[in-house]
Parts: structure tokens; C-alpha cells; sequence
């Protein structure tokens, strides 16, 4: 399957005191504030390092439920908050925390399967920095 997505990013003014905005083809992000604030401080609006880290919790998420439904395995709920580290201008580490609920699977079979997922999700594969998984099975 191949398929193309698109986001577009508009920018005035300088890195420290510019704005801009973010979108998506989607919709999703619509014109979403994109500053100096937002990305190192507390400001309102997004940040490239957010959207990496919402991009890679969902990806990897997404692909456990599939390997977990080629096992035929059902998860009641899985929880992925992936924490991204940026240090010195590069994203160094990403570790996704995974809690989960899947009936009838053993703790050992699920951190097995969640360590594929973590290995062949697409948002894992393009990026270089070190990814961690620390996973949780709840009854």
C-alpha cells in the first residue's frame, strides 16, 4: 500500500520572536500556533518535537493492535505515552510506555510483541534516536 500525506508550515519573522502556524491535510491541525514559546517554553500551540512524539505513540500503537490481531488476540485498551528528549539541537531518545489490556495473553508474549511493533512501526524506522519501551500488562 502506498499513500502520500501532507502538512504545511507558514513562518514570519525571526526564530526567536517569529510565529507561525501549522496544518494538516486532515484538518486536524488547522492553522495551530507554532513559536519560539510553544516549542521552548510553555506557550500555547505545538512544537515539531510534540507532533514527532504524537506521531510515534500512535504509529506504534496502532501497529501492536495489528500484530496482536494476527495472533488473535483482542486488546480492551492500549495506552502509549511515547517521551521524547531533545538535547543540544537533536532529539536523542524516545521511550514509549506502554500499558495494556489484552485478554487471554501472557505478560512474556505481549513485551514480545510489543518489542516487534516498536521495531517495525514506520514512525520507529525513520527516526535515529535511541527508542526505549517500558511495557505494563494489566488484568
Amino acid at each position: 500500500m502506498k499513500f502520500i500525506r501532507k502538512a504545511n508550515a507558514n513562518w514570519q519573522g525571526t526564530g526567536m520572536e517569529g510565529k507561525g502556524t501549522i496544518s494538516t491535510q486532515s484538518t486536524t491541525l488547522n492553522n495551530t500556533q507554532l513559536s519560539f514559546k510553544t516549542r521552548f517554553a510553555e506557550g500555547v500551540g505545538t512544537n515539531p518535537e510534540e507532533l514527532i512524539a504524537a506521531a510515534h505513540s500512535g504509529c506504534f500503537t496502532m501497529q501492536l493492535s495489528f500484530l496482536l490481531s494476527e495472533l488473535n488476540y483482542v486488546p480492551t485498551d492500549l495506552n502509549t505515552e511515547a517521551v521524547l528528549t531533545f538535547e543540544d539541537g537533536t532529539i536523542t531518545k524516545i521511550h514509549l510506555e506502554l500499558n495494556g489490556v489484552v485478554p487471554g495473553i501472557s505478560e512474556e508474549e505481549f513485551q514480545n510483541i510489543a518489542l516487534k511493533a516498536k521495531e517495525i512501526c514506520p514512525v520507529s524506522k525513520v527516526l535515529k534516536a535511541e527508542i526505549t519501551l517500558g511495557v505494563s500488562l494489566r488484568s
